[in-house]
């Protein structure tokens, strides 16, 4: 029996996002329905909305949760109603070539839900990266809701779903921050604290927060970073250098995306360092490069996916650093809104007056 759910759907392109009644499908196999406690506003979801992602309208938003399950389908054997989870966009097949070698977290053949969620009319909703959270109910695989400590508010919790695990993950994981290492992070919103954050847990001595917003480098003291360079009137490259003995950062992590920052990135890290882009470019962006530059700097360049995380290794971690007071999941969470305040929480994003706004159901 379909579930009749208020959610957040966006119709059409660039239009104004509408609080409509969708129909939730009861789990089949392999699949689990969430009761939807909070849900955070990311940039995806507005991507989403002005369709830089694809056209494949009418969008299900929501993506960043934490939940309750409610029902489990047929096979279903490791969660079950009443557990928490933070509901996560990959969850890996175990049987691609990917998974094969050991890398599931580049997994080729991630699982979704295979019944669609569709408005009262019978259209078929796109749920943002395969979760459509703004909803008091969503439906997703199994595999994409990770059991985690109940304790956390969920507020919090589910932000570590995409952006904070998405930073963090660029730290820990795919520039594989050390102790005593040296790290700069251009860009300070939401992303770029938490991999400030992941820098400063994994034990990085040095943390250069870097943005052209006074306000956002000051926020970004609270999550670790031990200097800051506004590089709307310095070069940035060579203020990096200043603070690391002339040599620049072991591990630079671009979570802005742009030509420009990238190329900064590259020349702000030490020979043989390693630069990572975690911030997501526009189709169009290129970027150029002499090539004797890339052969005698050496080092690597890395992209990262969802912070090269395994959800169900991954979350529980988070949680319990939150917990243990080593993670400020709380400090991320600027404001709190409801579900009909989503179309204003994207025009705060735009403005750079907030890290998250969070829908709370």
């Amino acid at each position: 029996m379909p579930h009749e759910v208020h959610a957040v759907v966006a119709a059409k392109q660039g239009a104004p996002v509408e609080l409509q009644t969708i129909l939730v499908p009861d789990p089949g196999p392999g699949e689990v329905l969430v009761a939807v406690q909070a849900c955070g506003v990311c940039h995806t979801d507005l991507h989403y909305r002005d369709g830089a992602i694809n056209d494949e309208f009418p969008f299900l938003l929501g993506h960043e949760a934490a939940g309750v399950i409610e029902g489990v389908g047929p096979g279903v054997t490791d969660l079950a109603p009443g557990d928490f989870v933070v509901l996560a966009w990959r969850a890996p097949c175990g049987s691609c070539r990917s998974c094969r070698r050991g890398r599931p977290w580049y997994c080729f053949d991630s699982r979704n839900a295979a019944q669609s969620m569709t408005l009262l009319d019978g259209t078929p909703l796109s749920p943002a990266l395969g979760i459509g959270a703004f909803a008091e109910k969503t439906l997703v695989a199994a595999g994409q809701a990770v059991k985690v400590d109940p304790h956390a508010r969920p507020e919090a919790a589910g932000l570590i779903g995409c952006g904070v695990m998405a930073g963090y993950g660029a730290a820990v994981h795919t520039g594989a921050v050390g102790s005593g290492d040296t790290v700069a992070v251009i860009g300070c919103g939401g992303v770029g604290n938490a991999a400030i954050a992941g820098a400063s847990v994994a034990g990085a001595r040095r943390i250069i927060a870097v943005d052209i917003d006074d306000r956002k480098l000051d926020g970004a003291t609270r999550f670790g970073a031990t200097h800051t360079v506004n590089s709307r009137g310095t070069d940035p490259v060579e203020a990096v250098r200043g603070l690391t003995g002339g040599h620049g950062a072991d591990v630079v992590i671009d979570a802005v995306g742009r030509p420009e920052t990238y190329t900064q990135g590259f020349y702000m890290r030490d020979l043989a360092g390693t630069l990572v882009q975690v911030g997501v470019p526009a189709p169009d962006m290129r970027i150029e490069l002499p090539l004797i530059d890339l052969f005698s700097r050496g080092g690597a360049l890395k992209s990262s996916w969802y912070g090269d995380c395994l959800p169900s290794r991954d979350f529980p971690v988070l949680i319990d650093r939150y917990l243990s007071g080593r993670l400020d999941l709380d400090g991320f969470v600027t404001e709190t809104i409801a579900l009909d305040e989503v179309e204003s929480a994207f025009d705060k994003m735009r403005d750079g007056t907030v890290l998250r706004s969070v829908v709370v159901l």
